[in-house]
């Protein structure tokens, strides 16, 4: 088949949405020919993991608006205002590509916002859109603990969930998708919402088999310090201030054990500090920021991944933890709700900022007193990684979906 890819984001070696983007291009063109849309400046990355490893059946188109309008990319909601320029410029872009090529059907796969339109459903052939996640929202009782930047970006996030019911570009991005897939079922009641026929739940989340064999040679862990690690962007609503003030309860009585976390962002001062006014000061490491290499090194060297995200439509953090063998502690919300079962790790409602606190704190506790039951967990988790998300076996379904939308799929053309 010949399909059509809009990935914004797509970068070899990176986790998260830059990574999905480039794997779902690496796995539809092993069985399609593939046209990329994407940003010029994800071409040296590309082109360099191509030089190594080629693709065949990819075809590459670079876009990027001009210089002066840039000046959208500052902070995370510019970058969604860019994003939403780039989609109207690139739409010409693809219209002058399906001319010449005729293709069989259009992909949108980054980025993943469900009130994020996506113009290439004007061209004629089936559309696919997603996954697609955006529809979780935190709790309103959160609200107080976030600051003032984390209220503001919370409401505008809410806002602009209900602006997506009236956008025409999103409602007719959803109207006329052949299907949409749904990263959490949050998402897959909004979609509904703006007018979305036929959805499927799809978390945007997967591991290449080598990814997947090299994460599960990681050894358990046996002995002390107990070590817990949270892996991600330190912002407000990954809530990591909940994690620290659950492991400030959950020291007290295990004193022989560390948090690690990894990553950087505008809420690390915020948690240093409470790290400070706990007493826990010397047992919690902030790492920073690593390349994803170290970052999987680190995740080998701890016993369980906390992850108290209040909306993460998917979670690479809690993926890639699982496919190493370490048993996950989330919050029973958005994309890790649906990845985390009872048999591979503990989820913990969030109905108050303490409850949630003093539920995390109980279930490192039952982890940390129990050795064969954290095995047993991570056994499952990696178990599971293998069988529902390898690449390989989320491409078998979506070439399902593939056959069952384009023509030229089901008369065999």
């Amino acid at each position: 088949m010949k399909i059509l890819v809009s990935a914004y984001a797509c970068e070899p070696g990176k986790g998260s949405e830059q990574g999905t983007g480039w794997n779902w291009v690496r796995q539809i063109a092993k069985q399609n020919q593939v046209w990329v849309l994407t940003r010029a400046n994800n071409r040296k990355a590309i082109e360099s993991a191509l030089a190594d490893e080629p693709l065949p059946n990819s075809h590459w188109v670079y876009f990027d608006l001009p210089a002066w309008m840039r000046f959208w990319k500052r902070g995370r909601w510019g970058v969604h205002a860019y994003y939403y320029l780039w989609q109207v410029g690139v739409f010409f872009v693809a219209r002058n590509l399906q001319r010449r090529t005729n293709f069989d059907l259009s992909h949108h796969v980054t980025l993943v916002t469900y009130w994020m339109p996506s113009l290439l459903p004007l061209l004629s052939p089936p559309f696919v859109w997603g996954p697609v996640g955006g529809g979780d929202s935190s709790p309103r009782g959160f609200f107080w603990r976030m600051g003032w930047r984390g209220k503001t970006a919370e409401m505008l996030r809410n806002f602009v969930q209900k602006l997506a019911h009236v956008d025409p570009f999103v409602r007719l991005t959803a109207r006329r998708a052949a299907i949409a897939l749904a990263a959490t079922p949050a998402t897959k009641r909004r979609l509904e919402g703006v007018g979305c026929k036929r959805i499927e739940l799809s978390p945007d989340l997967g591991l290449s088999s080598q990814e997947i064999v090299r994460l599960k040679s990681s050894p358990m862990r046996a002995g002390c310090p107990f070590r817990l690690v949270s892996v991600g962007s330190l912002v407000h609503w990954k809530a990591f201030d909940l994690g620290l003030l659950a492991f400030a309860q959950f020291a007290a009585r295990f004193p022989v054990s560390e948090y690690w976390l990894i990553g950087d962002g505008p809420e690390r001062k915020k948690l240093e500090r409470i790290a400070r006014d706990f007493g826990v000061e010397q047992h919690v490491t902030f790492w920073g920021g690593l390349p994803r290499t170290r970052t999987l090194e680190k995740l080998a060297e701890c016993d369980v991944l906390a992850h108290p995200s209040l909306h993460d439509s998917g979670s690479w953090a809690c993926l890639e933890a699982m496919a190493a063998g370490r048993p996950v502690v989330c919050v029973d919300r958005g994309g890790p709700a649906t990845l985390v079962t009872e048999d591979t790790g503990i989820k913990v409602q969030a109905e108050s900022p303490e409850q949630t606190v003093r539920d995390l704190a109980h279930a490192f506790v039952t982890l940390a007193s129990d050795p064969v039951l954290r095995a047993r967990l991570g056994m499952a988790a990696a178990q599971r990684v293998e069988q529902q998300f390898a690449w390989g076996k989320r491409m078998e379904s979506v070439m399902e979906i593939y056959r069952a939308v384009a023509p030229a799929a089901r008369s065999g053309t």
